[in-house]
């Protein structure tokens, strides 16, 4: 299972005043709004601990059914500058991000070493099964890949663990 998000840093600023009261508490526990504090780029760190939730959200999502807003379920550490780790209900998952020109990308999986099998689809067709979670479709057969999409102001990232099927790309 995948999941992944993106935040456009430019657009959230637009959108969200982070420093604004109640912010943080309403959506970071004690430990997380402590990293936030501590970090030499607060802001940073505010939109890398969101998109980290925001992916695991979506396997997690996948796997239980279960819709609801919990951000402070989904408790995140980080364990390097771009490696971290998020937990909910004893499940552990595993993200990666990447910080690069006003964009904040993670990336998030069940088993860490799928983090570097994961690449970026462009130009498939995006298919949704009946609870509406997207998929690509083989060209050699009629199975469907699970992805993980997400899209924020100027991005729009697709990705997918990488296996042994191909993925037809189509030009828009």
């Amino acid at each position: 299972m995948i999941g992944n998000d993106v935040v456009d840093i430019i657009q959230s600023r637009k959108e969200n005043n982070w420093q604004r009261r109640g912010f943080l508490n309403k959506l970071f526990t004690t430990e997380e709004q402590q990293l936030i504090k501590n970090y030499h780029e607060p802001e940073i760190m505010v939109w890398t601990l969101w998109s980290m939730k925001e992916a695991v959200y979506k396997i997690y999502n996948r796997q239980t059914g279960i819709r609801a807003y919990i951000p402070k379920q989904l408790v995140c550490t980080v364990d390097h500058v771009n490696l971290g780790t998020v937990i909910i209900n004893n499940h552990t998952y595993h993200t990666k991000t990447t910080v690069q020109d006003n964009c904040i990308y993670t990336i998030a999986t069940q088993q860490k070493l799928d983090l570097e099998n994961i690449y970026e689809l462009h130009n498939v067709i995006i298919i949704k099964d009946h609870n509406g979670f997207p998929y690509v479709a083989n060209r050699h057969n009629d199975e469907k890949q699970p992805v993980s999409v997400s899209h924020h102001g100027r991005y729009f990232k697709v990705a997918a663990i990488n296996n042994s099927h191909k993925i037809v790309e189509h030009a828009r």
